[in-house]
């Protein structure tokens, strides 16, 4: 009997990525995904640590930035899809639904599957009680070379420090620090002059989810082996871009 994957993850685009891309090599996985974070708990928690300045920059890139590169990066968006063979249809098949990958049922379920190997992927940061409910090995696709780029948007950060040869993809163990985990493996890619903050996120997933189902074979075989990062950087934990920052970088260096 084949040893059982489960993934933990949120009702995104990535995440459908990772369970087609799992389930094509092996079909026993279970996804356990849970809701997003409510909208007023993440302001509450922005502006405690950042501050409202700051939050309601990153609100207005949401509203008026996201939106508008989303629609001109459309088909540059396809086309990443259609070369990489990447699979973002609605998950079917064996889903558990829970309200957060914290939860006892979610705990519950972890013991009661055995998994042998725990994939994450877009949830909120799993706590210790989670991350011991069963004996595996936590596995996370993080869109950003760590320790250098930890936090969101990875590779956006990376372009506007100018650190071409660092925007990449890390597949990493998962502790209970936000992308501290042990790396695994590391991929650096060179967007094209059509990529853009709307297009990252799935060159992040088409170069990560290679590494993530080999890292996976490795644990299945009992042959994971963590590596040194291609970071030579300090750690940093980076947050979503302001509106007024994101137009700075664009106009005095480029980074789109």
């Amino acid at each position: 009997m084949a040893e059982r994957i489960v993934l933990l993850g949120g009702h995104d685009p990535t995440t459908r990525i990772v369970c087609h891309a799992l389930r094509a090599r092996w079909p026993c996985v279970t996804a356990i995904l849970e809701p997003p974070t409510s909208r007023a708990t993440l302001l509450r928690r922005r502006v405690k640590k950042l501050g409202l300045p700051v939050v309601a920059g990153q609100l207005a890139f949401r509203a008026a930035v996201v939106p508008a590169l989303a629609a001109a990066s459309a088909r540059r968006r396809r086309n990443i899809v259609r070369d990489h063979r990447l699979d973002d249809s609605p998950i079917v098949g064996e889903v558990i639904e829970v309200a957060s990958v914290n939860a006892p049922e979610t705990r519950a379920h972890l013991v009661r599957l055995a998994p042998a190997v725990v994939v994450v992927n877009g949830t909120r940061i799993l706590g210790a009680e989670t991350l011991s409910a069963v004996a595996a090995p936590f596995i996370n696709t993080h869109a950003g070379i760590t320790p250098a780029y930890r936090g969101v948007h990875g590779g956006y950060w990376a372009l506007a420090d100018g650190r071409l040869d660092l925007v990449g993809t890390t597949v990493h163990l998962v502790d209970v620090g936000i992308d501290t985990g042990q790396v695994l493996a590391q991929a650096t890619f060179r967007p094209g002059p059509d990529d853009s903050f709307a297009t990252y996120p799935l060159l992040h997933a088409a170069h990560g989810v290679p590494l993530l189902i080999e890292a996976v074979a490795a644990a299945l075989e009992r042959r994971l082996e963590p590596r040194p990062s291609l970071a030579d950087g300090p750690s940093r934990l980076r947050s979503h871009p302001t509106a007024w920052g994101y137009l700075w970088r664009r106009i005095t260096r480029g980074v789109r």
